[in-house]
């Protein structure tokens, strides 16, 4: 392959979006030099830590236009990057901009663009992707009969790219944007409160269902995940009933998470929730019910009551870090 042009960006604390270490990781791999465009304001700072997962070469336009994410302006310097680099193949997190810039772009490029990616290969000098389906109950294969070939990768779905010492040709260009182009504006931005790890970034995600019984339920898992360093999360159906919050909703209208390793507990496994979690090796579930559906993606399984199962586990986590 001639080549893989990759989208990094920041994170809202300033930092380089880990998911660009998996799109180099995958960029080489697939073969051939990789160029890196970073875009936003602020992100120049960023250019050495995006070039050291073995880029040629990075491209940053840092612009105060590009504070907020706008799909209207992020597009102008997006497209003129992807025909000026002529790359085979852009790559994309599936991130809130890789979920609306990509799309923009295979537009633009007169391409296609395969979404939520779990695998890339390259066979015959060309790349194929893999990605969940029928609610993460099956994996479809595409091919690419035009160029470039475009695709959005899952967070944490790939290996990264080890970093090194940087020695990347950094070339800084201008946006570039046409104001009179960017017909959309953002009037409010509300950022959700969140304390500790978050729920796309844990190792270690518990989730409940409606198994628990209520609201109250959620305490102890709210404990055991500080005690395993992780997060919690939740199906839909508890959220619906207002029982913990949208926000951490799991499945397939709600979060993708991929964390080593998953604690369900109080949840039956419904498809729209198992294709939140579809990517994940290590699925542990308590469950009154043993017939419960997700018992089958579980590796481990435990049928009990998770009102006395999570105290009595609770403790002997305790007692195993203590010892």
């Amino acid at each position: 392959m001639a080549g893989t042009l990759v989208f990094a960006e920041a994170t809202d604390d300033g930092k380089l979006n880990p998911v660009t270490a998996e799109l180099c990781g995958a960029a080489q791999k697939l073969g051939g030099d990789i160029t890196v465009a970073l875009l936003g304001k602020g992100v120049e700072g960023l250019a050495q830590a995006a070039g050291s997962y073995g880029a040629k070469k990075v491209i940053v336009v840092d612009d105060a236009q590009l504070e907020v994410y706008l799909g209207d302006a992020y597009i102008q310097p997006a497209e003129r990057i992807a025909k000026e680099v002529g790359a085979d193949t852009i790559l994309f997190g599936q991130t809130m901009m890789g979920r609306d810039l990509a799309p923009r772009l295979a537009a633009r490029l007169g391409t296609a663009v395969a979404m939520d990616c779990t695998a890339l290969t390259s066979e015959g000098g060309k790349m194929h992707a893999e990605r969940p389906c029928f609610g993460g109950a099956a994996k479809a294969r595409y091919s690419f009969t035009g160029t470039p070939a475009m695709a959005t990768v899952r967070v944490k779905a790939l290996e990264p790219a080890e970093a090194g010492a940087s020695s990347a040709e950094v070339v800084k260009q201008d946006a570039g944007i046409d104001a009179g182009k960017v017909r959309s504006k953002v009037t409010d931005r509300r950022k959700e409160k969140a304390e500790g790890v978050r729920l796309e970034d844990a190792k270690v995600v518990v989730s409940g269902g409606r198994g628990l019984g209520g609201p109250e339920g959620f305490a102890p898992l709210e404990t055991l995940a500080g005690v395993l360093g992780g997060a919690v999360g939740a199906s839909r159906a508890v959220c619906d009933l207002g029982w913990y919050p949208v926000a951490a909703q799991v499945g397939l209208t709600g979060k993708v998470v991929t964390p080593d390793l998953y604690i369900a507990v109080g949840i039956s496994g419904a498809s729209q929730h198992m294709a939140g979690i579809s990517s994940v090796k290590n699925i542990a579930s308590v469950n009154k019910d043993a017939d419960a559906p997700i018992f089958k993606a579980s590796r481990w399984a435990v049928v009990a009551d998770a009102k006395e199962f999570v105290p009595a586990f609770i403790e002997e986590v305790k007692k195993v870090k203590a010892a």
